[in-house]
């Protein structure tokens, strides 16, 4: 069977397998994206401008152009200089031993910081922050104050934050959190947002990464901090063979 062919530029054929060929091409995300019909369109239609630019070069005979001729050769320099750093880098590998025997020896690393589970209620004004607070002092539960008098998204879910550690929330309501009694509402507290109420549910001190949790991430910091030190020791390698003068 005959392969489908969308288009003709030029007196060149496209067909469905070129347009996938080039679609194949492109980073996994952009392939999502370009499975649309409109995206389609507008690869194809680079295809077709492809067809014509080449028939342009060649009633201009470009090839046969110095410019062309010095741009090929330099092009080709670069693409055997980056095969040959690729098969250095690429013959590089680690295994399990040398990830677990890093992880032994470094626990300072692999420590989960301090987190706090938290609900809070944000309001726009700090008297409404307020009546709130009196609200729950008088019995008002601080799910329900949240779902009643909340703007944030998450008063749907009673105000709760759920765990979140350092570096994650606003300075102001992070030191409230992070200093705040389990059990106790802290506030009003005054952020970039309006005013929080915060009451702080839990709180994880610093605790150890198990292996496992840690072993895909490590495996490929490691593995990359090895292919640099083997590029690195290649170019010296390379430096004494063939020699380097710096003239800077």
């Amino acid at each position: 069977m005959s392969e489908k062919i969308l288009a003709v530029a030029a007196g060149h054929a496209i067909t469905e397998k070129e347009l996938k060929d080039l679609i194949a091409n492109y980073p996994p995300e952009q392939q999502v994206y370009l499975s649309n019909p409109n995206a389609r369109e507008e690869v194809l239609e680079q295809l077709i401008g492809f067809h014509l630019f080449s028939a342009l070069a060649k009633e201009r005979k470009i090839k046969e152009s110095a410019a062309y001729k010095e741009t090929l050769a330099k092009m080709e320099e670069e693409l055997a200089s980056h095969m040959a750093a690729t098969g250095v880098i690429d013959s590089v590998t680690i295994d399990e031993a040398e990830v677990k025997a890093y992880f032994d020896s470094n626990p300072a690393q692999f420590q989960n910081g301090q987190q706090v589970r938290a609900r809070h209620i944000l309001v726009e004004e700090e008297e409404k922050a307020h009546a709130v607070a009196k609200e729950i002092a008088d019995g008002m539960a601080f799910e329900e104050a949240a779902r009643k008098h909340s703007t944030c998204p998450s008063a749907e879910k009673g105000g709760d934050l759920g765990f979140f550690g350092r570096g994650q929330m606003v300075p102001e309501f992070e030191k409230a959190a992070f200093e705040g009694k389990a059990g106790e509402v802290t506030g009003p507290v005054k952020t970039q947002f309006g005013w929080h109420l915060i009451l702080v549910e839990e709180k994880k001190e610093t605790a150890p990464s198990s292996y496992e949790e840690v072993r895909e991430s490590l495996t490929e910091h490691l593995l990359q901090q090895k292919k640099q030190t083997v590029y690195q020791n290649t170019v010296r390698e390379l430096e004494e063979k063939y020699g380097v003068e710096r003239k800077l």
